[in-house]
């Protein structure tokens, strides 16, 4: 089978001149590329993030008013499902456009799909106002927000480890990593003090369209900062390669210069892409199953206070940022999967104990059990940003990653709060969240033991 054979030569022979930056270039467009993926990530993510809670707090009866409250929250999930839906098509599109053309233009279109939908969702009539039209335009802007986030994770994390100075190449493609907890945690900034300020009459009637707004100031911020930084040496090099005359070039490979690098990658590493999307699903249900949907169900079911909610899945978030890069320096040191398993065993242990703390009502309860369960995420999640790109080689790697990726967000994230809202109008109690997560953190645990080890694989070819 295609996907069995080791793909590279191990790192020890060295990085291949022509795709390595010098070492004093290195030095100082390493960090700064990681800096401006981690900018443009976090822009991104603070866009998802800001409509997640929205649809917590406001979209169900302000889109789709219902005299169900259950009903307008499904509706309003679904709608953030549907993002996730949409994702594939931006992985098809950006993946194409970052292993065909560049890294860099594929994250700066990314950035500015999502700067507009985002600015259109803020600026979009109510079902009150404008009657059916409202949910279609939401769910069409939704669709364009999802698009855009089909392409962002993988080019920022490529464009980040393919600068890094070898050795280090999941500490550096660690950083964008950080991007969707520091996305969420801005959006909270914004949002908590404006439901201080206006309060949540005032916020559920007007208010809620700040926070979509202030996305223009910020995605202006990022595309400057993602059109200052260089292409990727390690694409240049492969684009030199696929482009120099016949009489020169080497013998092409079936990733070379591939017109559509997804039929590539399903022919040639369907497995990997299987176990890399496995590997990385229960992690994708414990960050939105906290971060998005808990916030919605402890205020609506157990009445716990929206300020405990959001403080609790902040302090969290922050500590697993806290942790991001030390674990991805580990995890150069002494390789991605014992780091990632270990994750995956403690939010299997984890899952229960974290959504049972929702049960005690008690602020400080439930931010001691976030906080662990967040940390135990970062150790999954924070190699994963090199672990997932080590698995396909350069002309195939924007696409596969991404794919990986996208499809783990979509199948354990996406369908999270729709999942979590079904099971709970059947079993009221929040136990039935941690047998649903942790169930998909055993089929990551499970995945990771098979797929090899990657830190030593050489990141050139």
């Amino acid at each position: 089978m295609p996907d069995l054979p080791s793909k590279t030569a191990p790192m020890a022979a060295g990085p291949r001149p022509a795709a390595s930056p010098p070492p004093s270039t290195a030095k100082t467009e390493a960090p700064r590329v990681a800096v401006a993926s981690l900018v443009g990530t976090t822009i991104e993510y603070y866009d998802f993030a800001v409509y997640g809670t929205a649809s917590a707090l406001v979209l169900g009866p302000a889109f789709f008013p219902s005299g169900n409250a259950t009903v307008s929250s499904l509706a309003a999930f679904l709608t953030f499902a549907a993002a996730f839906l949409s994702r594939p098509l931006g992985v098809v599109l950006f993946g194409t456009i970052g292993d065909r053309l560049g890294r860099r233009r594929a994250l700066v279109a990314s950035l500015l799909l999502m700067g507009v939908a985002t600015v259109g969702v803020g600026l979009l009539p109510t079902y009150e106002t404008a009657g059916l039209l409202a949910p279609v335009l939401l769910v069409t802007l939704r669709l364009l927000q999802g698009i855009s986030m089909g392409g962002e994770w993988g080019g920022a994390v490529l464009l980040a480890a393919e600068h890094a100075p070898p050795g280090r190449r999941a500490l550096y493609a660690s950083i964008p990593q950080a991007g969707p907890s520091l996305g969420f945690l801005l959006s909270t900034a914004v949002i908590l003090p404006t439901l201080n300020i206006v309060g949540r009459d005032g916020f559920v009637e007007w208010a809620w369209r700040i926070p979509f707004l202030l996305s223009t100031v910020l995605v202006v911020i990022g595309l400057w900062v993602r059109t200052t930084v260089s292409e990727s040496p390690v694409f240049s090099a492969t684009a030199d390669r696929t482009t120099r005359p016949r009489s020169k070039a080497p013998e092409p490979t079936p990733e070379s210069g591939s017109r559509f690098p997804l039929g590539v990658l399903l022919k040639r590493y369907p497995r990997r892409l299987l176990l890399g999307t496995g590997a990385a699903i229960g992690g994708s249900a414990v960050y939105y199953l906290t971060i998005v949907y808990s916030i919605s169900y402890g205020p609506k079911e157990l009445g716990i206070p929206q300020n405990t909610m959001l403080t609790a899945a902040s302090i969290g978030a922050a500590a697993g940022i806290a942790i991001t890069l030390p674990v991805a320096r580990l995890s150069d040191r002494i390789g991605r999967r014992p780091v990632m398993l270990t994750g995956a065993v403690g939010c299997v242990v984890w899952a229960v104990p974290m959504y049972a703390s929702l049960s005690s009502r008690n602020g400080l309860v439930i931010t001691g059990a976030y906080t662990v369960g967040l940390m135990f995420l970062a150790l999954m999640f924070s190699p994963v940003a090199a672990f997932l790109p080590e698995l396909f080689p350069a002309r195939l790697r924007y696409t596969g990653a991404s794919a990986a990726f996208i499809l783990a967000n979509t199948l354990g994230g996406g369908f999270a709060p729709l999942v979590a809202t079904w099971l709970n109008s059947h079993w009221e109690s929040p136990l039935v969240l941690g047998f649903y997560t942790g169930t998909l953190c055993l089929l990551s645990l499970l995945c990771l033991l098979a797929l090899p080890e990657t830190r030593d694989e050489e990141f050139d070819i």
